[in-house]
């Protein structure tokens, strides 16, 4: 009422261009309370944060009470390897060369492998020519982008691309296949498949429900098209296969850290790679993946995560809409996202942020940032932690490859 009365006064001729001021400003003040109000699952955002607010975090380093670092290390990734849920019997690899095509200053691999009992899986091998001695090596991690019909085949160079794979690569990495310039430059490179990509992808014969099928009816001619279909088939597809996968008693999440493990083991196989030299990199899905990859395995040396970094507080509003496969129940009560990423600090890590990036918050990117700085400050190790900002829209661009390049050269060479 108070408001009211003291527009109706200074709706006076005299007034009458401060009332206008007064009122845009008070307009504008009443929408941004009301988006701050609003968030991806509306008036359910404050019982969820409250919810979150209690209890989050407790196994962070900052809040360890552990004065022993290994301790910490120790019951955190226990925790962590619990929650992921998903921990198959070893089984022999079995692996083999499918094909072999040698390359300028190098050799490309097509390899298969077990990854469990039931599950194989197919990554490309890049050996550089004349090698004397074990070399370092790096897993190169592939994203996600809807794109479901290839994983490794995302950023390494393949013979008879598609149009529609060389728009993608053009988009999310400037045309580069960053594999296959880290070989250039030394490293061996093993770019596995991740599950429900390319060679593990979802087979729509053994689909039981038919209007997921659909997408059969749009089949043509035309290579591209066919793959646009299957991509939009198998993203459909995730919701029940996630759901199956909850009941089945397990994680997606934990589903494709194993097969990225397992990836070290075939490494470590090859006479090639010196096994004290092994880093991991990728974008997008590919940084989660590194994230975790990182985080859980001390066989990794060093690591990059681009685009993938941020809090969970961050995303509890909004920005959660993501990929099914991100997603650990309960993990949140003991570990945040860039905790994950400090579970072997204080090793190397560097994070790439984009700073047009509309999946992610850039306060969250920022929070993640500030959190991983206080952790390695902490371990007395600032100088181990890197995060880098790039005023580009979702990707990996020249630029940023260059700098991990650098950061992987620095830390393994």
């Amino acid at each position: 009422m108070y408001i009211v009365k003291v527009i109706n006064q200074m709706l006076s001729k005299r007034w009458q261009p401060l009332a206008k001021a007064y009122l845009w400003v008070w307009l504008i003040l009443v929408a941004a309370t009301a988006d701050a109000q609003k968030s991806d699952v509306g008036n359910f955002y404050p019982l969820l944060q409250s919810h979150a607010a209690k209890n989050n975090s407790s196994l962070s380093f900052l809040n360890s009470k552990h004065r022993n670092t290994e301790k910490w290390r120790k019951e955190a990734k226990g925790k962590l390897q619990e929650l992921l849920a998903y921990s198959p019997e070893h089984v022999p690899l079995q692996s083999q060369v499918i094909s072999t095509t040698k390359r300028d200053g190098y050799t490309q691999h097509l390899v298969r492998y077990n990854v469990s009992a039931g599950q194989q899986t197919e990554a490309f091998l890049l050996i550089p020519d004349n090698l004397t001695k074990p070399a370092p090596a790096i897993i190169a991690l592939h994203d996600h982008g809807g794109f479901y019909f290839f994983g490794k085949e995302k950023h390494s160079i393949t013979d008879d691309q598609p149009e529609v794979l060389v728009e993608y690569i053009q988009n999310l990495y400037e045309g580069r296949a960053y594999a296959d310039e880290l070989v250039k430059r030394g490293f061996v490179v093993l770019s596995p498949d991740a599950p429900y990509f390319g060679s593990q992808k979802l087979d729509p014969e053994l689909v039981s429900d038919k209007n997921a099928k659909s997408y059969y009816d749009k089949v043509t001619e035309d290579e591209s098209e066919n793959i646009k279909a299957y991509n939009k088939f198998a993203g459909a597809q995730e919701i029940p296969m996630n759901k199956t996968i909850l009941t089945a008693g397990t994680t997606w999440l934990g589903m494709i850290v194993h097969s990225d493990r397992v990836a070290i083991d075939y490494l470590l196989s090859r006479p090639e790679v010196d096994p004290e030299r092994i880093g991991c990199i990728g974008l997008s899905l590919g940084g989660l993946r590194s994230t975790y990859l990182f985080g859980l395995d001390a066989r990794i040396k060093t690591g990059v995560v681009a685009a993938f970094s941020t809090t969970y507080e961050h995303m509890l509003q909004e920005h959660v809409r993501h990929t099914w496969m991100m997603y650990v129940p309960r993990q949140y009560q003991y570990l945040d996202l860039p905790d994950v990423a400090s579970l072997n600090a204080p090793r190397p890590l560097l994070v790439q942020n984009c700073q047009q990036d509309k999946l992610f918050n850039p306060a969250g990117m920022k929070a993640a940032e500030t959190k991983l700085t206080d952790i390695y400050s902490k371990m007395k190790a600032a100088d181990k932690f890197k995060a880098s900002y790039y005023d580009v829209p979702h990707s990996m661009t020249i630029a940023m490859q260059n700098d991990a390049f650098e950061w992987l050269e620095k830390w393994l060479k």
